[in-house]
């Protein structure tokens, strides 16, 4: 082990030198404007694609395999018609919110490094400790959803390979409990990459992941379509009476799954309260938020593609059978080798998504801890351990151990609930209307001094006000879901 060194914070956890004795330590160099950005850390370097990569990572996620059961309670009219719906609402937020990015003006106004200091910038007050609770609850949910995902997936690819052999005749059941302890152990391992900007490789091998089980996803939604030689479904979803694995359909149960597909589309889009932590690392000129515009842009377009083919031909395929995780839930057994390549690419885009949506709540909880605790050097030092043919790790105790909790806490509350549509529904209600909508429409309104009574503040008030009942229906039938599923639950017992 090297010297202890008291290294320089990440960029990513403060703000800039305070004092000229500050400046002159940090930026020595004559050419400071070659090395720093305009608040004195080092020069930005994210570009459109690392942006897009970091959005597509975090948009399409899990999310996408519950799309065709979606679909299936909403029928071939509601389903579509909300995804794209949904997709428009988020890409006007999103450009929204990316104009938040600096306080004032858009191009040279002070930067806020994260949501809760855009809402601190525009806001204040009791709003910005109801923003951050409400941030680092959903992506604290964010990361069990996505262990109870990876669990699944994992096991679906030991189950093909047991239908496989057994020509479907095993039912194969399996405990997800050791599925989701290698997944956080593997998290365990990432979670100690020091912040957002290091992440970006991560980010990028998980966006083609994404794309690859998406792909599959569709193929066989085809092949199935073409081996029906029709579409199934109807245009209003499943239909009352339908016997499913959960049981038969009621007219009460109708409408809570209905309510449930609407949580589960706003999950499949969630991906607001990280935008301005991903904008925090890209580079300038040009400004900002007009390269973090075109990423979503880009980014939203091809989900919503994504997202309509594999939806609606996985609903084509099986109609009011359609599975809650298309991949998963088993309405595909062959080819069993491309179901497995396919879970494998969830897993591993799973392990960079869970890095994306966590490391703002990292950061966040060490910034806390380094100025309430900073004369203490188990929070604050680094140790420098070199690695070979890799360089040196600034190794941090507060940060190995506090990470390796975390992780821990996640893995165990995903196996004591492991939900996955339930858990997904609850998640984009409970992110969608704050996060996405609320908070961004009211920032901008301040930054823009938008007058009350006027067109636009109509306009954007009734946009509000709709995804407000949206979130809450949203909300109660995610709830209903889960109530439902404990009734039949035993704690660490769970099967598949």
């Amino acid at each position: 082990m090297l010297p202890r060194s008291r290294t320089l914070p990440s960029r990513i956890h403060h703000g800039a030198p305070k004092t000229e004795t500050e400046a002159i330590i940090i930026n020595p160099e004559s050419n400071y404007n070659k090395c720093f950005d305009d608040d004195g850390r080092l020069k930005r370097t994210g570009t459109f694609w690392t942006a897009t990569s970091h959005v597509i990572t975090a948009v399409i996620g899990s999310g996408v395999l519950s799309l065709a059961w979606s679909i299936g309670q909403l029928g071939w009219v509601a389903g579509p018609t909300i995804m794209v719906l949904f997709a428009l609402v988020n890409l006007y937020t999103s450009t929204l919110l990316s104009q938040c990015y600096r306080a004032g003006d858009p191009v040279t106004g002070q930067r806020n490094y994260t949501y809760m200091e855009a809402v601190k910038a525009n806001l204040g007050g009791r709003k910005v400790m109801l923003c951050g609770i409400i941030q680092y609850l959903n992506l604290f949910g964010v990361a069990i959803g996505y262990t109870i995902a990876a669990s699944v997936s994992m096991m679906a690819i030991k189950r093909s390979n047991c239908f496989h052999a057994s020509g479907g005749k095993n039912p194969c059941h399996m405990s997800s409990n050791g599925y989701m302890i290698t997944f956080g152990i593997m998290e365990i391992i990432f979670s100690q990459i020091p912040d957002f900007d290091e992440v970006w490789w991560l980010s990028i091998v998980a966006a083609i992941m994404s794309f690859t089980y998406s792909t599959v996803g569709l193929g066989l939604g085809i092949g199935k379509v073409a081996e029906n030689a029709s579409f199934k479904g109807s245009l209003t979803g499943i239909s009352i009476g339908t016997v499913t694995t959960a049981g038969t359909v009621t007219s009460t149960q109708k409408l809570w799954r209905s309510l449930q597909a609407l949580g589960a589309i706003a999950f499949a889009y969630s991906y607001s309260a990280i935008l301005i932590e991903i904008q925090d690392t890209v580079k300038s000129p040009p400004a900002e938020h007009k390269t973090m515009k075109k990423a979503t842009l880009f980014s939203i377009i091809v989900t919503t593609v994504f997202y309509l083919l594999c939806g609606c031909m996985g609903y084509a395929a099986f109609g009011d059978l359609a599975p809650g995780n298309l991949l998963t839930g088993f309405g595909f057994y062959n080819p069993y080798w491309l179901l497995d390549i396919a879970n494998v690419a969830i897993v591993v885009h799973l392990v960079g998504a869970y890095q994306v949506y966590c490391q703002p709540l990292f950061a966040f909880v060490e910034k806390w801890s380094a100025k309430k605790w900073a004369k203490y050097d188990f929070v604050t030092a680094d140790y420098e351990i070199p690695i070979p043919f890799w360089g040196v790790y600034q190794l941090n105790l507060f940060r190995l151990i506090w990470r390796t909790i975390f992780v821990m806490l996640t893995t165990l509350i995903a196996m004591l609930m492991p939900f996955f549509n339930d858990v997904v529904g609850i998640l984009g209600a409970m992110g969608f209307w704050p996060l996405t909508v609320y908070f961004p429409i009211e920032m901008y309104m301040s930054q823009k001094k938008i007058v009350r009574g006027t067109t636009l503040w109509f306009g954007l008030q009734i946009l509000n006000v709709t995804c407000f009942f949206i979130t809450v229906a949203a909300g109660v039938g995610s709830v209903a879901g889960v109530v439902l599923d404990l009734k039949t639950y035993k704690p660490f017992k769970t099967s598949y």
